[in-house]
């Protein structure tokens, strides 16, 4: 690739996209005398199976750094990507245990050794060098989410600044809204509970009754039980698993029991672009407190995986701005979030108080964009330029035929910047896949409540 060809994000010209780091890595393989075959599976307790297949450098002494490095990275976005806690590999059995002290109780990703093994599947980690007749066939399951809209319901969607909720007659929104709170470091989990109670009964006061809830919000959930979600990180241990993992179902209780289903909120988030677009294989990143992730498959469906992107490593440069909460560098959250907005301010010669909160930030922010402020501007185009290389990154693990943007830092002018600079790195660099990926956004209303309506469709009424 022409270097005088590349975009360079205006506020960070640091940064190193991971597409084309991997790029340049298989091109050194092709080019080599030895490329040797490597496939990676994923295994969860359900028997489900994800497997990835790549190519590596020979394996000597000069080459296992860079190729270490390789497949760290493959192996962190698969993680957050698809889940799993036994990792299968094949092909590169010197590297494997190495790969296994980086992914244990005292390696670099300890974070995700503990979230994957303890937390999500209650298995420990473990990586197993194996045969490549050894890796077991994919096993993907896919499940049909949502699109009902019978009847009265109330839907949620639970964010790291405010929660929203809409009210929802036969398809029709009767009422939305969204409430600040201040959810990440509250150590009584009442102040959750009563919260998102406090929403519904919010909603419910729309509605003749209510037939069914349905909701979203970051983290793991398996049928509706919390698993690891990072809105309840100030709640201890002992409190999480008496009074937070079956939180949606004491709500259920105080409502009837109705039916009522919670889901991750990038899940919700592609929802309810595939309804409003009448499309599949989408993927759906909605830029809010965090960034999340969610994904339609081309048949419509979705899979158990996690698409926890927030996750994932984008950014390869050895000084990458470290997530607060898994400690990793150079990961989602950092790029495609209110998060992303406040670490850009600075270097945009925009002046704000260091202890502003990163709601408040954005709110300044897009109040200067809307008054055409062009250092306002500069952070939206950076953003769009990280999102550009990372959709093409993203297009090596997923099948993508629409893109859609949601969440509260896509709102305003700044999101069309957002856009047009994602395309234009697309159009320059990656002509191919631009051909085949759109890029869309919904309307100013379903950008800040299209979650919350996508989350009442998820229950079935009576069975049906």
């Amino acid at each position: 690739m022409n270097k005088d060809a590349l975009i360079n994000p205006e506020l960070d010209p640091e940064f190193i996209p991971a597409v084309l780091w991997n790029k340049n890595y298989r091109e050194k393989v092709e080019a080599s005398d030895a490329p040797v075959d490597v496939e990676l599976a994923l295994v969860r307790p359900n028997d489900t199976c994800s497997v990835y297949t790549t190519r590596i450098l020979p394996l000597d002494a000069e080459n296992e750094e860079t190729t270490l490095y390789y497949l760290e990275r493959i192996i962190k976005f698969l993680l957050w990507q698809r889940g799993g806690y036994r990792i299968m590999i094949s092909g590169c059995d010197p590297l494997v245990g190495k790969l296994s002290a980086i992914y244990s109780p005292s390696g670099a990703r300890a974070f995700d050794y503990e979230f994957f093994g303890e937390k999500v599947y209650s298995h420990p980690m473990e990586f197993v060098a194996c045969a490549s007749s050894e890796i077991p066939a994919s096993n993907e399951q896919t499940l049909p989410l949502g699109r009902h809209l019978d009847g009265c319901r109330i839907g949620f969607d639970l964010g790291g600044s405010d929660r929203k909720c809409a009210a929802v007659i036969d398809g029709k929104v009767v009422f939305s809204e969204e409430i600040e709170w201040n959810p990440y470091f509250e150590t009584d989990p009442a102040y959750h509970i009563e919260g998102i109670n406090d929403t519904l009964k919010r909603a419910a006061a729309h509605l003749p009754r209510v037939d069914a809830i349905g909701g979203s919000s970051a983290g793991v959930y398996v049928n509706s039980e919390v698993r690891v979600a990072s809105l309840f990180r100030g709640v201890s241990p002992a409190d999480f698993d008496s009074k937070v993992r079956r939180i949606f179902f004491d709500l259920k209780e105080r409502w009837n029991n109705v039916p009522f289903d919670v889901v991750n909120d990038g899940e919700v988030t592609t929802l309810a672009g595939s309804m409003s677009m009448d499309e599949n294989a989408v993927l759906g990143i909605a830029m809010g407190t965090s960034e999340a992730a969610g994904y339609v498959t081309p048949d419509g469906n979705i899979t158990p995986w996690l698409n926890e992107l927030a996750f994932a490593p984008i950014d390869f440069r050895e000084d990458a701005p470290a997530d607060e909460w898994s400690g990793d560098i150079g990961c989602g959250v950092q790029y495609f979030s209110q998060q992303a907005v406040a670490r850009l301010v600075p270097a945009s010669g925009i002046e704000l108080p260091a202890d502003m909160p990163f709601p408040e930030q954005l709110i300044e922010v897009q109040k200067l964009m809307a008054e055409g402020d062009e250092r306002a501007a500069r952070i939206y185009s950076t953003i769009g330029t990280y999102l550009g290389y990372s959709l093409a990154h993203y297009a090596d693990f997923y099948k993508i035929r629409k893109m859609l943007l949601l969440g509260r830092v896509t709102s305003g002018q700044g999101g069309s910047i957002i856009i047009e600079k994602a395309q234009e790195v697309l159009d320059t660099l990656f002509p191919e896949l631009a051909k085949q990926l759109e890029i869309t956004t919904p309307n100013e209303q379903d950008k800040r409540h299209g979650q919350a309506v996508a989350a009442a469709s998820l229950p079935m009424i009576g069975g049906k």
